[in-house]
């Protein structure tokens, strides 16, 4: 029977032997490791040394990576909680843009804007001037042009009256029992060709201590003459304008500008502003007299009719168009918030898997 053991040939047949020349290597080496077993059980451990040795490094690889891991984690959370505090600061933000923009459209309701406009006229409708002379006279009335008025022929003595009048007695509005008398005049309309009405009273006496004349303007002489019952007219007038005065010995002129006035529920009204210059008049009579001369000019002061109304100047569709940007900006904001929260929520739990993970492995 013959064994190949490298390159070893044990051959045994009977009694008979045959070693090959490589047994003799191999029964050295055999002695050499048994002459040696604490050398090899010394190399076998300095094998594993330098194995435990060699893996080391790659052990503190293993743990420094789960930490860098880690500190990105951390400022990614960090970022987003500073994230979500941004968004909620701009929602609160929001919710009082909302509330000032609720309690700006309700203060503009409760107060409306002035509004003045002003439009241009070449003519306009003749007003009324109603006069209440009392014991005075008419001594003439003329319309003139382009502010000249001719000199003073017979002061005191009776003249032309070229304008058109109208006389009416009616009782006073405000104490029903009076009757007053009231001389209606009709007033100026050219305005370009500066049209004036000079007008011209007397009084023989008086026995009061200063004399004048009131005088009430109002709109439209026409709607006084087409109304039928001018009494009323009058009265409604003299409770909604107000009156003046001018006095005697003086030229009084008036220059009248228009404003009319929009009311909330539609109504127009309509109002005069004057401005008045008093001129003293040089009495030229021989005669020391003891009556009185009124002298008044009415003229228009400019082309344009001033308009007054009240504007409200909250528009609702701006500020639903406003709303409309605050709530979109609310509903994203939240919807931001909570998936902000869900990815911290997230990664949170990631976090802590890892590190289950890691702490196992480690184990």
């Amino acid at each position: 029977m013959c064994i190949h053991i490298q390159n070893i040939v044990l051959c045994l047949s009977g009694n008979t032997s045959c070693f090959s020349p490589g047994i003799f290597q191999l029964s050295e080496d055999v002695e050499q490791v048994s002459e040696n077993p604490t050398d090899e059980r010394e190399g076998e451990m300095g094998v594993d040394e330098d194995t435990s040795s060699a893996i080391l490094p790659d052990s503190e690889l293993g743990t420094s990576a789960p930490f860098l891991h880690f500190s990105k984690t951390c400022l990614k959370n960090v970022f987003s909680v500073i994230l979500l505090f941004i968004y909620l600061l701009l929602m609160a933000v929001a919710v009082f843009l909302v509330y000032q923009t609720i309690s700006d459209f309700r203060e503009k309701l409760k107060h409306p804007v002035m509004s003045v406009s002003y439009k241009e006229v070449s003519l306009y409708e003749a007003p009324g001037i109603a006069f209440y002379p009392g014991k005075a006279r008419l001594l003439s009335c003329k319309h003139h042009y382009y502010d000249h008025i001719l000199p003073l022929i017979n002061p005191g003595q009776p003249g032309d009256i070229e304008c058109t009048t109208q006389r009416i007695n009616y009782t006073d509005p405000f104490t029903n029992q009076t009757m007053k008398y009231a001389l209606v005049v009709q007033g100026p309309r050219d305005v370009k060709k500066k049209e004036l009405v000079f007008l011209q009273f007397h009084l023989n006496g008086t026995d009061q201590d200063f004399s004048a004349i009131d005088y009430l303007l109002f709109s439209s002489f026409q709607e006084f003459v087409n109304s039928p019952e001018k009494a009323e007219f009058m009265k409604d007038c003299e409770s909604s304008y107000s009156s003046w005065k001018f006095s005697g010995g003086f030229r009084t002129w008036v220059k009248m500008s228009l404003v009319k006035t929009k009311e909330e529920d539609g109504r127009e009204t309509v109002e005069f502003k004057q401005e008045t210059s008093v001129v003293n008049y040089i009495d030229r009579r021989t005669k020391l007299r003891s009556d009185q001369l009124f002298f008044v000019v009415f003229e228009w002061k400019d082309p344009f009719i001033q308009t007054v109304q009240d504007i409200i100047t909250a528009n609702p569709w701006n500020t639903i168009a406003l709303l409309c940007g605050i709530f979109l900006a609310l509903f994203k904001a939240a919807d931001f918030a909570k998936l902000s929260v869900k990815w911290m929520i997230k990664i949170r739990k990631r976090h802590l898997k890892r590190r289950s993970q890691v702490m196992n492995h480690i184990s």
